[in-house]
């Protein structure tokens, strides 16, 4: 699933973190030295680096933020996996923020409770960093991992009364085997191109939640990224697990050069 908030189609994200993550390292080790040895440069150090890592990381999670909302599949595994990673790395910057209760607000000198706190906020950055890989390398969050002839990634926004029919596409705008995300209101829909033609479908695995529009078609048959699933374009159905359930379809027709969906009730 391609990232949302993205530089040249570099998701931003990721180029942020490492800067929160290095601050939130180094704090810690800046307040122990500077206890250590009795070292006011190096807890005055740590000080500033707290508040680093705290700025930093905020503002490391607007773009994250942005890819939670649109890019993380719905009802997914990827879904709680990402509400983890996002609530325990905002957990380890109040901790880092809260350390500051304990230190001398003249000096600087981190109390003890300074440090218990930085050291919390330190391992559950690692946890969240953790969990942030597996969104990327297992759920292919931000990634944009499009085989050879599937053309570039596409996205529309869909607007209309259930019912009714929307232009989602030109009749030459996908090839065979090309595919397409429909953003139709809170409803995600993948806009295919067979070798019979237009149709539509869920994006969205019937076994954990994946993004079918971030799979692969071919001959008919779309497989999930995730787990290999795979199913019917046209009709939905499983052709091979671990799924079990079949994948909702929508009316899809061509004519003047136009292919229009029907809108499906919320």
């Amino acid at each position: 699933m391609r990232s949302h908030a993205r530089l040249k189609n570099h998701p931003l994200h990721p180029l942020l973190i490492v800067f929160p993550a290095a601050f939130t390292v180094a704090t810690p080790i800046a307040d122990a030295v500077g206890l250590a040895g009795d070292w006011p440069s190096f807890w005055t150090t740590g000080a500033y680096l707290s508040v680093a890592a705290v700025v930093t990381g905020l503002i490391a999670g607007v773009p994250g933020f942005i890819d939670y909302l649109y890019v993380v599949p719905p009802n997914s595994s990827a879904k709680r996996r990402a509400t983890q990673h996002m609530l325990i790395n905002v957990t380890a910057l109040a901790a880092v923020a809260v350390g500051w209760a304990f230190r001398n607000t003249s000096t600087l000198r981190p109390g003890g409770g300074t440090l218990v706190l930085e050291l919390a906020g330190l391992g559950l950055v690692c946890y969240g960093g953790w969990l942030g890989g597996t969104l990327v390398y297992r759920n292919q969050i931000g990634v944009d991992h499009r085989y050879a002839g599937a053309g570039k990634w596409k996205e529309q926004e869909v607007a209309g009364r259930p019912g009714e029919d929307a232009v989602v596409a030109r009749a030459d705008e996908l090839k065979v085997n090309q595919m397409k995300l429909l953003r139709v209101g809170d409803r995600r829909i993948v806009l295919a191109r067979t070798d019979a033609g237009y149709c539509a479908f869920d994006d969205h695995c019937t076994h954990r939640g994946g993004s079918l529009a971030g799979g692969i078609l071919a001959c008919g048959v779309v497989t999930c990224p995730w787990h290999g699933s795979q199913f019917d374009a046209t009709t939905g159905q499983v052709k091979a697990g671990p799924a079990t359930d079949p994948i909702r379809t929508f009316v899809v027709r061509e004519g003047g050069g136009e292919v229009r969906l029907q809108i499906p009730p919320g």
